[in-house]
Parts: structure tokens; sequence; C-alpha cells
């Protein structure tokens, strides 16, 4: 284990203050279920306090980890219960449960470019370092998602008529 300077941890604690509750609702549009949400965020910052200095940019590797460990977690429970995972209850407002739930259609590479676009508001750069996917990358899988997400929320609009 590497050590953790006083510094460091107030770096952390500092990025937690200001990152974290942008982080959370990123990471929850993206699963959909708030324990994994939870677990992530929470894991996310963990592993960068404990990897301390070594860690060049812990604004980028706590979204980039927190988004990792999501995906991961939801490809484990998919794997475990044998497909789609059950949704869990969180009081949302109404009018974004249709959005969120066309959002879990997406690919998950695609799903994590638009939430980090539109709603945490990164560049293509970020998005680029966060996921660590190239900018060109970027580029498409928010090309795609969007195209897709249109489909699906006129498809969900014409059902609800």
């Amino acid at each position: 284990m590497r050590e953790t300077t006083p510094q460091l941890a107030a770096d952390i604690a500092e990025l937690y203050a200001g990152e974290g509750p942008r982080l959370w609702r990123a990471v929850f549009a993206f699963t959909h279920d708030r324990e994994v949400t939870d677990d992530a965020v929470a894991e996310a910052f963990a592993q960068c306090v404990r990897r301390g200095p070594a860690v060049r940019d812990s604004r980028a590797w706590v979204w980039r980890s927190a988004f990792r460990i999501a995906a991961g977690e939801l490809q484990d429970r998919r794997r475990r219960l044998g497909g789609e995972v059950p949704e869990r209850p969180y009081d949302l407002p109404e009018e974004a449960i249709p959005l969120l739930r066309v959002l879990r259609q997406l690919p998950t590479q695609q799903r994590a470019a638009v939430v980090l676009r539109h709603y945490a508001g990164y560049g293509t750069d970020e998005i680029a370092s966060l996921l660590g996917i190239g900018r060109a990358t970027v580029r498409v899988h928010l090309s795609r998602g969007r195209k897709r997400l249109r489909e699906l929320l006129d498809e969900e609009e014409r059902n609800d008529d």
C-alpha cells in the first residue's frame, strides 16, 4: 500500500465534496441502480486513496474508475441473474423516468458517453480520458447514442399515445 499524505487525503476529501454528488448522479443515470452506484462511487474514491500519489489526475481517475466499476458490477449481476438486472426503486422526478428507462437500453459505452456529455457536461477530450478511449471513438459513441436515444424516446412516446 502506498502512503497517503495528509495533503493527499485533504485533496481527495475536497474532490469528494466537489465531485461526489455529481459523480453519483451521473453513475446512477448510467446504472439506474442505487446500490451499484453507491458501491461504485465509494470504491472509486477508496481505490484513489489507496493508490495515493501514483494517481496523477485524481478527478479523471475517480470518474473513469466509478464508471468502470459500475459497468463491471452490472455485467456480473447480469451473468449471475441470467440476463436483465431488476430495477431497484428510487425516488426520481417523474419526468426523468422515461429517459432513464431508455438510457438503460443503450450499449454501455454509448450510455457512458451520453451521460458524461449531456449530464456531467464533459467535452470530447475529457470523456476520452475518463473512459480510456480515443476522441474519435467518443464522437462515434455520442452520435450513435443520441440517434438511438431519439429513436427509443420516439417509440416510447408513440406507445404512450
